[in-house]
């Protein structure tokens, strides 16, 4: 008997541990991403989180993919939280063209923060509720999410990646290829000097001699940054003062800072929250913390039965 309540109780932390969220497994990699180089044209299947957003068939902003059903991106890409005319494009390489590995998929609900200040850029952030859910493939998988812990600091590599302008209206040339960009994150202190409204819930990442910056057309796409062998979302693209400007860095919204909002809005199959901090050298995926917590109890009482 007792040998049977331990196999049991093993099998059932198993399944908890692996089988029960299989997006944390998941989550983060890009098994497809073997080239790392700035500044231009990404490999196919390098960000598999990448979404494209068309309204009337054409790219508006960018988003990341966080789940089998939900895009994070940002408020200021929506005037309305209208789904009218919709499309996001996953595993998509080029605007122009064919492209064998993407999948297109309408959207059934825009979820806005509802504290989102045109003025400020406070708070720009905003979900995409898909109207079915997607299929994981080498071309086509959620990315980690920073958790509320997380910390970015100044000098940290980032990448920033979408189809947006090349430079201040300059329209990305055809084929119109995903286009891939490292840049290091910049002190909220030091980017606040720039911008002078800089909040906790925004991050900053440039290079002080300008030439490499997200654009128009790069809004609600991701920013992240890799911890050990996967990706983490630490920023959604919002605002800057132009593009590539020497000492003047991109702003992003502060994605750690949403950990409890974005949990709220999505009822089930949670986004997989890391926490990442200075020096870490491989992040803790939140879910599997929560987990083990929620299983000991029940562990203890089959051996207390026993």
């Amino acid at each position: 008997m007792e040998v049977k309540l331990l196999v049991w109780a093993v099998v059932l932390l198993a399944l908890i541990l692996t089988g029960n969220d299989a997006q944390s497994d998941v989550c983060g990699t890009a098994p497809l991403n073997t080239k790392i180089v700035g500044g231009q044209g990404a490999a196919a299947g390098a960000w598999p989180w990448q979404a494209s957003l068309h309204r009337n068939g054409r790219h508006f902003c960018g988003g990341s993919l966080i789940n089998n059903q939900w895009i994070l991106t940002a408020t200021h890409c929506f005037s309305s939280s209208s789904t009218s005319s919709m499309v996001v494009y996953l595993g998509r390489e080029t605007q122009e063209g064919l492209n064998s590995n993407e999948k297109s998929v309408t959207v059934s609900r825009i979820i806005r923060h509802p504290d989102y200040n045109k003025d400020t850029h406070e708070n720009d952030i905003a979900l995409l509720e898909l109207s079915s859910t997607v299929e994981f493939t080498n071309y086509i998988r959620p990315v980690c999410l920073a958790a509320g812990n997380s910390t970015f600091p100044a000098g940290r590599t980032s990448w920033v990646t979408g189809w947006g302008d090349i430079r201040n209206g300059v329209s990305l040339p055809s084929p119109k290829r995903l286009q891939e960009v490292s840049i290091p994150v910049v002190s909220n202190t030091q980017c606040n000097n720039v911008y002078g409204t800089i909040t906790s819930n925004m991050i900053c990442a440039g290079v002080s001699e300008g030439g490499k910056d997200s654009c128009q057309g790069d809004s609600g796409g991701p920013m992240v940054s890799k911890d050990g062998s996967r990706w983490v979302q630490a920023g959604v693209v919002s605002f800057g003062s132009g593009c590539a400007r020497p000492n003047i860095p991109g702003v992003y919204t502060r994605v750690s800072e949403y950990e409890n909002w974005v949990r709220s809005q999505i009822s089930s199959d949670q986004p997989s929250f890391v926490d990442l901090s200075e020096g870490s050298a491989a992040g803790t995926t939140r879910f599997v913390s929560l987990s083990v917590l929620l299983i000991l109890p029940v562990l203890l009482s089959l051996f207390i039965l026993s």
